[in-house]
């Protein structure tokens, strides 16, 4: 039987030796990549703690609100490469291998307090002679967050589910109805509504159903003013110690996430248990008790609990809205917020805050009282002494220079935060690619460090320099990680998209340090520019025509900053004697040294009654 020929197809099948080569080189290439959007895949040696990254010290006194609580670990954003779109420039050869600097076992870390002066107080926390966070109270900052206060509900708004309340400051308080504890609801309630409230069913109830305007609560600030915005405001009360807080209204407990080792979460979970608390008070062990003894808790609770007594009688008493109870001053508010044990030696400049900062260390656990605590008597300042007052400057400027030549620029806005990275000298070496992610590396190290010095919060979107190499990307990512675990905040993250954003979602603590020490720019009202001596004189001569064209306008005085005045007077002087030719009008430019760049003043008089001028501005 002669054979059939082969057909056109058969002669280019592959063979089952050039399938399984194919099957191989499919897989070679692919290995790595991103699968599905919405997954993960682990890197190698990388190891992934949710629970650890996202945890806080202070915001742990809302951690039984569901709704108030962040993400600990993002998977929503996805991951940016599909496997059939994984651009075919990314290199799967790694041809240069970054080196971390070889950081020391054990750092030198201070804190320095400069109280000297009445009206404004900083504390600074240095690790090796790097500033690693700073904190300043001024009078025009005076800080709310936490403090309690008796307020009263103004104005109800359905479409927000939220009401407003007065609690004594001169914008009114947010008070959104997730916040609004179920024992201040109004008695009056139809038999519909209460069955709602009995079972839970909070999304089928109106803030209307149960408030009303008029009603006084207790609330506390979780969120200081900012802008135009008034302070968030909220009746689950936290009252915070130096290892606990405790919940009034709640019937919650929790151990901190950063208390790792199940026997000693169980060790003081059975502390908190021996405790005589009354009923419907809530708990949350902070994570300064890891080294802590129960008497030294007990205490504590024993402490707060006689707190939340004067708090509680000061309400019922006060006749009007007002300020309950006030938070600490800022020097203790920061030591109970940010003492670690790694801190070995606290340097004040004044001596009624040594005294507090000596009573607070008292109260420390025994292994931790070794701190050495200094009042500083040398001739130079406290911060010029270490060197970190041009460090604290820094923090002002946009932009923020890395050791490689490279540098980070950051630009706060209404809607976000951009960070852009530049490569600057970095890219003059030979190899483009290292240097490239030479440059990310130590961005990735320093925006972290940015965020938490600037006080900086929301959507914070990071522009890092393309890079093409795969392991390259991931190691930024990884690196971005690392180095936000310094954080209090919580904080989320996306993956670097293919166009080389990573997004960042970064818990606000509080008004950004530029607020509290900056006011708006009189000339440009915050916009960073003003318009042009031409363009403003343009606009000007416009009005003017516009004025003039009205018949009942006999002259009109122009009072303008002096280079516009002078602009008119030289550039426009053939228009204006035209406008006074074909108006029948007197046109007056008057310079103005007091006027700022963006000021105007137009005075229209009416031709039959020159007494009574009409003024726009």
């Amino acid at each position: 039987v002669a054979a059939a020929p082969e057909s056109p197809v058969a002669e280019h099948a592959p063979s089952a030796e050039g399938d399984k080569n194919l099957r191989e080189r499919r897989k070679k290439s692919s290995r790595g990549r991103r699968g599905k959007r919405g997954g993960r895949k682990q890197v190698p040696g990388e190891e992934v703690k949710a629970a650890e990254e996202g945890a806080s010290t202070e915001p742990e006194a809302f951690s039984d609100h569901p709704e108030r609580g962040w993400a600990e670990e993002d998977e929503g954003f996805g991951d940016y490469f599909q496997e059939d779109e994984l651009p075919e420039e990314i290199e799967e050869e790694e041809p240069f291998e970054y080196e971390e600097p070889q950081e020391e076992v054990k750092r030198v870390c201070k804190l320095l307090i400069n109280a000297e002066e009445p009206e404004e107080c900083r504390l600074a926390l240095l690790e090796d002679g790097r500033l690693e966070s700073i904190h300043v109270s001024t009078i025009s900052r005076t800080q709310t967050k936490n403090n309690i206060y008796k307020a009263k509900i103004v104005a109800i708004e359905p479409s927000l589910q939220a009401a407003f309340v007065d609690y004594g400051t001169e914008k009114n308080g947010f008070l959104p109805f997730s916040e609004i504890h179920p024992e201040y609801y109004k008695q009056e309630l139809s038999n519909e509504v209460r069955h709602l409230v009995e079972t839970h069913q909070w999304k089928r109830l109106s803030i209307t159903d149960v408030m009303e305007r008029g009603q006084e609560v207790l609330a506390q600030v979780v969120k200081e003013e900012v802008g135009k915005k008034g302070a968030n405001m909220t009746t689950y009360l936290s009252i915070p110690g130096r290892s606990v807080v405790l919940m009034p209204g709640s019937d919650s407990s929790g151990i901190s996430r950063k208390i790792s080792g199940e026997e000693r979460r169980s060790q003081l979970r059975g502390a908190m248990k021996s405790i005589d608390l009354p009923e419907g008070i809530g708990w949350i062990v902070r994570t300064a008790s890891v080294d802590i003894n129960e008497e030294v808790l007990s205490r504590d609770v024993k402490y707060l609990l006689g707190l939340w007594d004067d708090i509680k009688r000061k309400g019922q008493e006060m006749g009007g809205v007002g300020l309950v109870y006030e938070d600490q001053e800022s020097v203790l508010r920061f030591l109970r917020e940010h003492f670690d044990p790694s801190i070995q030696e606290i340097l004040v400049d004044d001596r009624t805050a040594l005294e507090q900062v000596k009573k607070f260390v008292e109260l420390l656990p025994e292994k931790q009282r070794n701190v050495k605590v200094r009042l500083h008597q040398g001739a130079r300042p406290i911060f010029n002494q270490y060197s970190i007052e041009d460090q604290i400057e820094s923090i002002y400027q946009p932009q923020v220079n890395l050791p490689s030549g490279g540098s980070i620029v950051i630009s706060p806005t209404e809607a976000l935060v951009a960070i852009d990275v530049n490569s600057g000298s970095t890219s003059r070496g030979k190899n483009f690619e290292a240097s490239i992610f030479q440059a990310n590396m130590e961005a990735a190290a320093e925006l972290a460090r940015q965020l938490r010095l600037r006080d900086l919060g929301g959507l914070i979107v990071v522009d890092f320099i393309d890079m093409r190499n795969r392991k390259h990307i991931q190691a930024v990512e990884k690196k971005v990680k690392e180095s936000m675990k310094k954080d209090k905040a919580k904080v989320d993250f996306s993956r670097i998209s293919k166009f080389g954003l990573l997004q960042i979602s970064r818990q606000k603590l509080g008004a950004p340090i530029e607020a509290g020490n900056y006011r708006q720019c009189e000339h440009c009202k915050g916009r960073g520019t003003v318009r042009s001596v031409e363009t403003l004189s343009l606009y000007y001569l416009r009005r003017i025509q516009t004025g003039a064209s009205r018949k009942v306008v006999g002259r009109i005085e122009c009072h303008f900053p002096i280079d516009v005045a002078s602009y008119l007077q030289n550039n426009k002087r053939a228009e204006l004697h035209e406008m006074e030719r074909k108006y029948g009008v007197e046109v007056m430019i008057l310079a103005e040294p007091d006027m700022k760049p963006m000021d105007n003043e137009l005075i229209f008089h009416k031709a039959e009654k020159e007494e009574n001028p009409k003024k726009q501005s």
